[in-house]
């Protein structure tokens, strides 16, 4: 399987959850596929489009309302079949983070730029942020340990980023004792 189109996996796999719209879908990168994975609108619909002219997915119009009219998408038993297949494949490749912050500190000369301690008190209140978001993610979406059971990737994926965004935090917050006094 040479596709490394990995945006039509993402909605195959949420449309192999349940039907979606359009709109649906890329609600979805606003929440929980967003906090490892991102699309555009302006990429979601040309991809729907192509999925259906391969014949992984199918949709049917419902009418919202009086007279709107909206296409809800459907996964077909050849979608599944991909869908699966992509999924027990490896995945050996390790990609590197696109980390903006990451690159700049890499051009940072000394522990006294003037710039430094700025810029690490500006992550650690986002990443303290995000940490909060995700915890708060996790008791919402899995009030009961039992829960987890049933989306057991779901509850796997919001862990991990816990763990990153926790490391994160501490990371910042070590960097930033280290730094000399002034």
């Amino acid at each position: 399987m040479a596709q490394k189109n990995k945006l039509q996996f993402i909605i195959l796999g949420l449309l192999n959850q349940q039907p979606l719209t359009g709109y649906d879908l890329t609600k979805a990168f606003d929440d929980e596929i967003g906090e490892f994975w991102q699309a555009q609108h302006s990429q979601i619909y040309p991809q729907l489009k192509r999925l259906e002219e391969q014949g992984y997915v199918t949709h049917e119009i419902t009418i919202s309302g009086e007279k709107l009219e909206k296409k809800l998408y459907h996964i077909t038993t050849s979608g599944s079949q991909l869908l699966h297949e992509w999924i027990s494949i490896g995945t050996p490749d390790l990609t590197a983070t696109k980390d903006e912050f990451i690159l700049k500190l890499y051009f940072i000369q000394t522990n006294h730029d003037p710039q430094l301690l700025a810029m690490l008190h500006e992550q650690l209140a986002l990443h303290t942020a995000k940490l909060t978001h995700l915890q708060q993610r996790l008791a919402t979406v899995f009030p009961q340990p039992a829960m987890a059971k049933q989306h057991y990737g779901h509850y796997l994926i919001l862990q991990h980023a816990i763990g990153r965004e926790d490391y994160y935090v501490n990371w910042l917050k070590q960097t930033l004792r280290a730094l000399p006094k002034k």
